[in-house]
């Protein structure tokens, strides 16, 4: 059986480096594309258009794009030291990180996706969004949301708790 090629969604947290982690030792010597996607600022400020402030506001987008490409450099490293074979890819775009996940998987072929969790619960997971979740409902690709060691004992001990009541 061959090894699948991977698109690993990446955003340099402890819990995406604990997917890294568990996806090499999945799948030995996978070819994976590891994707940081992140959200030009200039697009927040389309309204400043002519306005002195939105040269700053580039100038620390450019910054901003430098820092993320350092964050996919770091993943991939990471990924490499752990025998994948892999390829660096930062999107920059106004759409949503799971929008460019599932939108990546499909313009790259990828036989899954692989994502770690942040084990948002509650109103945080209802405020803030779930990543995963969105790319679980929407992607056309089998998906892997691996959570990392502590989420996993998070849940475990909230589950027990739940349990003796």
């Amino acid at each position: 059986m061959s090894t699948p090629k991977l698109l690993i969604a990446y955003d340099g947290s402890p819990n995406a480096q604990s997917a890294i982690q568990t996806v090499a030792s999945l799948f030995p010597g996978a070819t994976a594309v590891l994707l940081y996607a992140r959200q030009p600022l200039e697009g927040f400020a389309s309204h400043l258009e002519g306005h002195p402030a939105l040269e700053e506001l580039k100038e620390l987008d450019a910054a901003a794009l430098d820092v993320s490409e350092q964050i996919a450099a770091d993943g991939a490293q990471l990924a490499r030291r752990l025998g994948l074979i892999v390829e660096p890819l930062v999107s920059s775009t106004m759409a949503t990180a799971s929008e460019v996940i599932v939108d990546t998987a499909e313009e790259k072929n990828v036989d899954l996706i692989v994502l770690g969790s942040r084990g948002l619960r509650g109103f945080k997971a209802t405020l803030l969004g779930s990543t995963s979740a969105n790319v679980l409902h929407h992607a056309t690709r089998p998906t892997l949301v691996i959570p990392s060691e502590a989420v996993a004992s998070s849940r475990r001990n909230s589950r027990v708790l739940t349990d003796t009541k």
